[in-house]
Parts: C-alpha cells; sequence; structure tokens
C-alpha cells in the first residue's frame, strides 16, 4: 500500500517525504517508522485506528493528521521532534489530561481537538492553552497573549474539575463497552441460528433480508469506536455476500474453435497493422502497444497459421494470410513509438501470385518515359479458377490436336512410328505359372 502511494518518488520508499493513507479502512499504525523515516506529511485521516503507536522515530515528522479515527489518547508523540500540526479532529479523545505528552513536542503550532468527547469538558480551552505554552492555534483559533495569561490563572481549581469530567466520561464508556460486547454476543448467536436454518433448508426470504438491514441501521446506538467498528464491518459482510452472488463469473474466451479454427481476438483494444514485405518474403505485424508499457509485461507466441500477443492478462490473437516459419520470427520495440513490431518470414513453398498485366489484345501494356523508350508494366493479379483466363503455360495442350494427321508442308517427310520390338527370351528362363505377371 506504501509503495503504490510512492508513485510520484518513483516507488521509492526510504525516502518519501509525503504519504497519504485515507479512507483505507487501516486498523493500526505499523511499519511506517522504520521503512520511511524521511517523512514529513502523513495523513491518516478517515480510518479506523484506536492508538497512536509506531511513529516516534520520524524525526522530521512536521504534519499529522489523524482526523475521523477512533483514538481515545493522546500518547507516543515524543519521539516525534519536529511535529508543527496535529489533527485529531472527531476521534473519541476523553482522557483531556493525555495533552500533557505533547509538552515535549516544542515546535507544536497548531491542535485541533473539535469533536471528540473533551472538546465538551467545561475549561476545556483553558486547560489546553495553560498546559501547551507552544501552541499558537487551538482548533483554528488563534491564542492570543492575554488568553494565555488568564489561562494560566485559577489552572489548579480548572485541574480538578478536568479530572472528575474524565473519571465520569470514563464510567460512561465502561458502560458502552459491556453494552458493546453484549451486542456483539447476541448478533453472533442470530448469525449462528440463522446459518443453522439456512442449513436445514430454512432459507430466509428477501423481505426478512431487509427487515433484518433495516433494524440494524434504524437501531439506536451510542457513537463510540465500538459501533464504528461495528458498521465497518457489517457494511464489509454485506459486499462480500452480494459480491459473491451477485457477480456473475466470466467465463474464459474461446481462442481456438472445437474443430480446430482460430478466431480474431482484441481484448486489449490495440490499433495494428499487417502488411507484407516482398523483399524479405515476410509479413510484418505492427501493434501499436502503449508507449510507456514494459516490455517484460508482454508475451508473444508465434505459430504457423496465428499469432498471439498477451498484454498484462490480455490477450491478442490474429490469423496470419499465409504460413509462416515461427522459428525465424523476431519481435522488438520500436525507441520513438514504443509499438512491437513482429517480422514472419512466409513458410518455404509459399506461393505467391506474380504475374504481368496483360493489355489490349493481348499485348503488356506500355508507357513512355520522358526519354521516348517504353516501358512494360510488371503487376500483381489474383488467381483465377477459370482457364479463359489462365496466365501460365497450359501443359496439357502443348502439342496441338490432330498433330501429324494434317497435310505436310513442303520439304518436310514423315516419320514412320517406330515398330515395338521384344527382347529374347534367356536360355535359363523358366515360365513358372506361380509367379504372377509383371505389369
Amino acid at each position: 500500500m506504501v509503495r503504490r502511494r510512492a508513485e510520484h518518488n518513483e516507488c521509492e520508499v526510504f525516502s518519501l517525504e509525503e504519504v497519504s493513507l485515507h479512507q483505507q479502512d487501516i486498523e493500526r499504525i505499523e511499519h511506517i517508522d522504520r521503512w520511511c523515516r524521511e517523512l514529513r506529511i502523513l495523513y491518516l485521516q478517515n480510518n479506523l485506528i484506536p492508538r497512536i503507536e509506531n511513529v516516534g522515530r520520524l524525526k522530521k515528522l512536521e504534519y499529522l493528521n489523524l482526523a475521523l479515527n477512533n483514538i481515545e489518547v493522546i500518547e507516543n508523540l515524543e519521539g516525534c521532534e519536529s511535529l508543527q500540526k496535529l489533527d485529531l479532529t472527531v476521534n473519541f479523545v476523553g482522557r483531556l489530561s493525555s495533552v500533557d505528552s505533547l509538552k515535549a513536542n516544542v515546535h507544536l503550532q497548531e491542535l485541533f481537538l473539535v469533536g471528540n468527547p473533551c472538546a465538551e469538558y467545561q475549561g476545556y480551552r483553558q486547560y489546553v492553552v495553560a498546559t501547551l505554552p507552544q501552541l499558537q492555534r487551538l482548533d483554528g483559533q488563534e491564542v492570543s497573549r492575554s488568553e494565555r495569561i488568564r489561562a494560566g490563572q485559577g489552572l489548579e481549581e480548572v485541574r480538578r474539575s478536568i479530572r472528575r469530567q474524565e473519571q465520569e466520561y470514563a464510567r460512561r464508556r465502561a458502560r458502552e463497552r459491556e453494552e458493546a460486547h453484549q451486542n456483539r454476543a447476541d448478533g453472533e448467536e442470530e448469525e449462528r441460528r440463522v446459518t443453522q436454518g439456512n442449513s436445514a433448508g430454512q432459507k430466509e426470504s428477501e423481505e426478512e433480508e431487509e427487515r433484518q438491514e433495516r433494524e440494524f441501521w434504524e437501531k439506536p446506538c451510542a457513537f463510540s469506536p465500538e459501533s464504528r467498528l461495528e458498521a465497518h464491518r457489517h457494511l464489509e459482510a454485506k459486499k462480500r455476500t452480494t459480491e459473491g452472488e451477485q457477480k456473475p463469473k466470466t467465463p474464459p474466451r474461446t481462442l481456438i474453435t472445437a474443430q480446430g479454427r482460430v478466431l480474431n481476438l482484441n481484448q486489449p483494444k490495440l490499433d495494428f497493422c499487417l502488411s507484407e514485405d516482398e523483399e524479405a518474403n515476410s509479413i510484418v505485424l505492427d501493434l501499436a502497444v502503449y508507449r510507456h508499457m514494459d516490455t517484460s509485461l508482454l508475451e508473444v507466441d508465434v505459430q504457423p497459421t496465428y499469432v498471439r500477443v498477451t498484454i498484462k492478462g490480455k490477450i491478442f490473437q490474429l490469423v496470419l494470410p499465409a504460413e509462416v516459419r515461427p522459428d525465424s520470427s523476431s519481435a522488438r520495440r520500436s525507441q520513438t513509438t514504443g509499438h512491437l513490431l513482429l517480422s514472419m518470414p512466409r513458410a518455404a513453398g509459399e506461393i505467391r501470385a506474380t504475374s504481368r498485366v496483360s493489355g489490349p489484345a493481348g499485348k503488356p501494356p506500355s508507357r513512355r518515359t520522358a526519354a521516348g523508350t517504353r516501358r512494360n508494366v510488371i503487376g500483381r493479379e489474383w488467381l483465377e479458377a477459370d482457364p479463359a483466363h489462365r496466365s501460365v503455360v497450359d501443359l496439357a495442350n502443348i502439342v496441338p490436336r490432330g498433330a501429324g494427321r494434317g497435310p505436310l508442308e513442303e520439304g518436310m517427310t514423315r516419320r514412320p512410328a517406330a515398330a515395338a520390338t521384344e527382347r529374347p527370351v534367356a536360355e535359363d528362363f523358366m515360365d513358372d505359372p506361380d509367379v504372377p505377371a509383371l505389369i
């Protein structure tokens, strides 16, 4: 997760100076103090973090944002020597006396505690201002010099009042924990009962599920770390159930049919160009791969009749117009465009229809150049099945029919046909009737 957030730093974690890990459902701070020693700004708002821990080694940390979490005590920040701003908005800090631990952070200038239970205590602002003389702004309001002087007057009485309110809040939190524990036990028992009923074949209807969902969200409960955690787990369970039931399984794509027919496929939706190199007698495929994509993410498979390229798990498959030699094929990336260029030589014996284009009256067409000479034009034509359009020599009619029967021209004589002669029989020849005759 940290490495993904380090894209702007070329994915280097050790030299990170700022990282944002908000809204990631993090339930504990760990490893960050060992991986990112150069960190100056750390965003951890809107998670499920219950304690401030494992940040004491971040000596250069200047800004720590822990808003919208489940923190109840301010602690373990003495090692953050450069800390200037601390945001604990909307947490569950009830022990206001824990701000005494911030006295060691001599560079602390801004502190946000609005939205916490301690912010409702009588004498809250006076106590914080008197406890932290280095503070310049509290909850977004500037601390004036006169306010600091007034805060120091009658501090002992304010401290005793704060202590009594903390004890009352601690008793209320104990009751909330006990109720949350009981509700969780009842929920597990209900879930076990429903599971047993489902295993016995008693499936709940959609109306019953909707009723339970509505009852869960409409049931009154105290705003506490336990209720936030319970709501989060309920949403996660609902999400997993919905994805498991409604998400259809994608069937595997058919690349080759049962009859052996190869199909064309372009899953990555890339532009391509298929051409023929007559000089090299090869087929060239220009595939417009993403310019900045790493070549290790490409897999090329050349077959005699088709080519397959896998780009980050997506398949590009193309049937070739002629048979090629896979062992002599080559693949390379363009250094300017990043395109993938495949050169596939044709197989030996591949027929190419190149012939002279016929002109009027069966003569080859010609064109006159600037010098006045005539040049024959050589072109390409498709192979025709009609004998009337045949452009190759017909061996069947190489000798005219009825040759030797017509009248002879003057000075020519007809040679008599050679008579068939038989070879003499050898003296030691024996005629065996069991031996079949030679054909």
